[in-house]
This record gives structure tokens, C-alpha cells and sequence, in this order.
């Protein structure tokens, strides 16, 4: 566990600035002191020392909107965190995504579009395409994302780019529904992808 240097203030608090893991939206600024710091750690719930209240308060105890730790850094004078997290709901008291009145959805239409997964695959079976896709279960997902695979190398023979467009897209959606359903985001992809791409 990374340790910030609480003595560099005067009130023992460092700054914690909090992202969202997926949009990469900044959702809010608050204050750690040690104690807070290592009750995040072990909570895996992101908590602050509240100035107003004097005391530890982890987001979302009385809304429930509670901000799930997923990693965190240090800046280069280790005296201000980054924590990235995922929001079960609204973080800003106003009810709004995030504390400048923000929308949390990202600017990359792909993550969005995984946000949109999620929330649609809670639906009725009737009326939603993911809903009923997640109700057949992991392995029909897999074998849709292998038909839309072989489907999209058909038409790369071919030469009716709509039709390969259409087919490029298919499995892409697909692919981001396999994703979600082994638990992997977008993101983690990308991460991987980009340190394969700094060791070579």
C-alpha cells in the first residue's frame, strides 16, 4: 500500500482527488488524514476526514452512493492522491454526477456504450437485446461473438464496405458484452494493450 506523506500539513491531511475507474471523469476533491487513508484500504470504500464533521466519513454513508476503491497514486511529492473508483450513484450532495455539475460518461463513445451494458442488462428479457443475451447465459455470449467474428471475415472477402462496417460493429458489441460478462472492463484492455505497447 502506497503511503502518502500526512506530515507535509500542518492538520495532518492530504488531498484526494477521486476519478472514475471507467470515464476517467473527476468526481470529486476531499481530505484524507492516516486514518482515513487506511480505512479506504481495508474497506475498499472511499473514505474521507470530513472538516465540517471532524471526524472519518465514507462517501455514501447515509445516500448509499458509496465510491468502491479500485487503485490509487501518489503525485511525484507524495502529498496528494488520485483514487480511482467506481460510483454506486450521484457523488455530489446536489444529486448531480459529480461536484462541478458534470455528466459522468466519457468522452470515448465505446465506454459509454459498456456504462450502457451494464445498466441494460438488469432489464426485462422483453425488451432488451443485452437483457436477453445475459439471460442465455456466458456461454451463448462467447458463441454469438464467435459468429459475429466469422461473419465479419466473410464480408472481408468481399467488396461491400457498408456490409463489413455493419459486420465490424456487430462484433464489437458483442465483444463488449463478453467482456462484461467475465467481469472485464474496456479499460483494463486498454491498459494492457498500452503497457505491451511501452515495453516493445
Amino acid at each position: 500500500m502506497i503511503q502518502p506523506d500526512f506530515q507535509k500539513y500542518a492538520n495532518g491531511l492530504v488531498p484526494a482527488i477521486i476519478q472514475d475507474a471507467q470515464t476517467r471523469k473527476v468526481l470529486m476533491l476531499g481530505f484524507m488524514d492516516a486514518a482515513a487513508w487506511e480505512q479506504t484500504n481495508l474497506t475498499g470504500k472511499v473514505t474521507f476526514f470530513s472538516r465540517s464533521k471532524n471526524r472519518l466519513w465514507t462517501k455514501g454513508e447515509e445516500s448509499g452512493n458509496f465510491l468502491q476503491l479500485v487503485s490509487s497514486a501518489l503525485d511525484c511529492d507524495k502529498d496528494t492522491l488520485l483514487i480511482q473508483a467506481l460510483p454506486q450513484g450521484p457523488v455530489c450532495h446536489t444529486g448531480a454526477d459529480t461536484c462541478w455539475n458534470e455528466q459522468n460518461v466519457a468522452s470515448d463513445f465505446l465506454y459509454q456504450l459498456e456504462n450502457i451494458i451494464e445498466q441494460r442488462k438488469l432489464a426485462s428479457p422483453d425488451i432488451s437485446y443485452v437483457a436477453k443475451m445475459f439471460a442465455r447465459g456466458l456461454n451463448k455470449i462467447a458463441q454469438k461473438v464467435g459468429e459475429e467474428a466469422v461473419e465479419l471475415v466473410i464480408e472481408a472477402k468481399d467488396d461491400q464496405p457498408e456490409l463489413f462496417l455493419n459486420e465490424a460493429a456487430d462484433l464489437l458489441f458483442h465483444y463488449l458484452l463478453l467482456l462484461n460478462a467475465k467481469g472485464v472492463t474496456l479499460q483494463q484492455v486498454t491498459d494492457l494493450l498500452q503497457s505491451r505497447h511501452r515495453s516493445n
